[in-house]
């Protein structure tokens, strides 16, 4: 089995996922990065944008709103503001 990377993500509300995934694309206030196993330790701050989560091929968007990155030797945390899964989204939410 490859190695996986472990990523929370919670927001004010609820934590919105917790497991081992592929590979995290986040948007940083310094453009956006990539997380992946056995990545270096990093903090930093997000910017309003989508949160890519890449998992056995398949990716997942996620809305975030400000807040935090933290990369340690134990995974990803990401600590948002705001949080909102694109897949729930309907064309009448946007209205």
């Amino acid at each position: 089995m490859a190695d996986k990377l472990h990523f929370a993500l919670v927001s004010p509300e609820r934590e919105l996922f917790n497991g081992e995934v592929d590979h995290v694309v986040v948007p940083g206030s310094e453009g956006e990065f990539g997380v992946m196993p056995n990545h270096a330790p990093v903090m930093s701050v997000i910017k309003p944008g989508a949160l890519r989560v890449i998992n056995d091929g398949a990716e997942r968007r996620i809305f975030v709103n400000g807040g935090f990155a933290d990369v340690t030797p134990e995974g990803l945390t990401v600590l948002a503001e705001e949080a909102v899964d694109l897949a729930d989204v309907t064309a009448a939410d946007l209205e």
